[in-house]
């Protein structure tokens, strides 16, 4: 995939909290930022195509408009993170933890959400065509307008705390 590079230390944050961007940052297609600290990082607009960014920590990031299309999220930490009209398309968000996440108008055609942390998360008018939800948290989650044409439901206890027990619609 892409090249390793240096990250700013786990202790080498700015004054006022927030981690710098990567060195590959607008575009950082490809790059292995797996395990990387970028909390609060400014990351709006940033081409992170195919990245791997497992177990990450991206809480309270902002990605907005950001192209996740095909990144690997497994395991990370997007609390809080501001996901608005991000392209998450592809994308594999196993195990993510998305609690507060801000993923308004975000495209998650077709994305692996799998066992993801979905609690009190922001989605109206997101696109989760054919996204695969299986087992995923969506208690309080906001869905007002989003597209669920083909999403996949499996144990998947929606914002009104049911659980859907086969494949339909919270």
């Amino acid at each position: 995939m892409g090249a390793r590079f240096n990250m700013v230390k786990r202790t080498g944050k700015r004054a006022n909290g927030v981690q710098p961007a990567p060195s590959c940052y607008p575009s950082c297609k490809g790059a292995d930022l797996s395990s990387a600290n970028l909390f609060y990082a400014n990351l709006t607009g940033a081409d992170l195509t195919v990245a791997n960014l497992t177990v990450a920590n991206l809480s309270n990031a902002y990605l907005s408009y950001a192209n996740l299309s095909s990144a690997i999220l497994s395991g990370a930490d997007l609390t809080g993170a501001n996901l608005s009209y991000a392209n998450l398309k592809y994308a594999n968000l196993f195990y993510a933890d998305l609690t507060y996440a801000n993923l308004s108008g975000a495209i998650l055609d077709s994305a692996n959400l799998t066992w993801a942390i979905l609690t009190r998360a922001n989605l109206p008018n997101a696109d989760l065509d054919k996204a695969n939800l299986s087992y995923a948290e969506l208690m309080g989650a906001n869905l007002t307008d989003a597209t669920l044409t083909g999403t996949t439901w499996n144990q998947t206890p929606c914002p009104d705390d049911t659980v859907v027990t086969s494949p339909a619609t919270c």
